[in-house]
């Protein structure tokens, strides 16, 4: 089989292989197979952690506030005349110095932004993915200045719990460029913002909530929902995607006005995938570990979904594989599993770039025959 070009466009392997050492790593074996054959390097995220490094964006250093309002060194994204946001740069799962969502913030994603409108930004893409929090992003929006009043008429940031103490918002104070902005917000998930597909029972218990303490986030965030819908006229509670990032894709829309978006369609779509498409023979992909959600919504079935409608073969190389008959009709060519013997996470993030290597290059040897 004579391949001319091939795509390369994988996620990370979180905790192992950022997604552009994937990329060189498949690349090198695919150039040692064929060395004539055009490599084009993609490495892609969905909307988490990596995204601004997936996007190619140059990085802004930043201090502001993390999860738990401690200060930490953070960043936003230059894409052109867009700034890329990443939640998960100040307010993710592996920067929280504890996994307490009750008590967790966006404010220093709302700082984030407020430093690239400083910069002189009105183009905004927002990446939800990998959050600690679940605020609903009234962190987010106190930080760009709207008002959240208890009972007693004293204003405060509100954060998971706390969401149950607000009784009035006020927006007349928000930042007025958020008006000349705008938004374009990242997100791989369509749970609605509480229930039980809401973002509270789904994901809290991910961020470090307690069994008894999911109904009570539910409960506060639907009082803020009920709140939001009434001073701002803005009804998120079952938006598909307003549950992601612990509420975060709902205050997007209800603060900013944002468009939600798939992840994954954003990046395809600002990396030109399409294009890149028309004359390739083959793609790969792949990520830490490809299972039943990897092919609802991720980065690999927006991949699948474009490289069906053209009929070009995709691949995917990943660390481990509990793949369904339901990804080979969603798109999938073929899957392989990188681990060449039974190891345990500990041992295979020490060997998974040389056995990413040695699968790339297998599966070459075996197309050029």
């Amino acid at each position: 089989m004579s391949m001319k070009k091939i795509i390369i466009a994988p996620d990370s392997y979180k905790g192992t292989l950022s997604a552009r050492k994937v990329s060189e790593t498949i690349s090198r074996a695919v150039k040692d197979v064929c060395p004539d054959c055009e490599t084009v390097l993609m490495p892609i995220a969905d909307g988490g952690e990596g995204t601004i490094d997936a996007l190619g964006a140059e990085k802004v250093p930043v201090q502001v506030k993390g999860s738990q309002f401690e200060n930490v060194d953070s960043f936003y994204g230059v894409l052109g005349d867009t700034a890329v946001i990443e939640l998960a740069a100040c307010a993710g799962l592996p920067m929280a110095v504890r996994l307490e969502p009750e008590t967790a913030t966006t404010f220093g994603v709302g700082q984030l932004i407020l430093a690239a409108l400083d910069a002189g930004f009105r183009k905004f893409i927002v990446a939800l993915g990998g959050s600690s929090t679940n605020d609903m992003g009234c962190g987010m929006a106190a930080a760009l200045g709207v008002k959240f009043h208890n009972r007693g008429g004293r204003s405060f940031v509100p954060s998971g719990v706390s969401l149950a103490h607000v009784d009035r918002i006020d927006a007349s104070g928000l930042d007025p460029r958020i008006a000349e902005c705008e938004f374009v917000t990242m997100c791989d998930i369509d749970n609605p913002l509480c229930g039980p597909k809401g973002a509270s029972y789904v994901f809290a218990p991910q961020k470090g909530a307690r069994a008894d303490v999911v109904p009570v986030l539910d409960s506060a965030m639907k009082h803020c929902a009920e709140v939001v819908k009434r001073d701002l006229g803005a009804d998120v509670a079952e938006l598909p995607g307003a549950g992601a990032a612990g509420g975060c894709g709902g205050g997007m829309v209800a603060f900013f006005g944002s468009k939600l978006r798939s992840g994954i369609d954003v990046v395809l779509d600002t990396k030109n995938f399409d294009r890149e498409l028309e004359d390739a023979d083959l793609v790969f992909t792949g990520e830490g570990k490809f299972d039943s959600q990897s092919m609802d919504g991720k980065a690999i079935s927006g991949i699948a979904s474009r490289t069906k409608a053209k009929n070009i073969p995709l691949i995917v190389l990943c660390g481990a594989a509990e793949e369904s008959e339901a990804c080979y009709d969603m798109g999938v060519s073929a899957v392989f599993s990188i681990q060449r013997k039974a190891l345990s996470f500990k041992e295979a993030r020490l060997i998974n770039e040389p056995s990413l290597y040695r699968t790339a290059y297998n599966v070459m040897k075996l197309l050029n025959i």
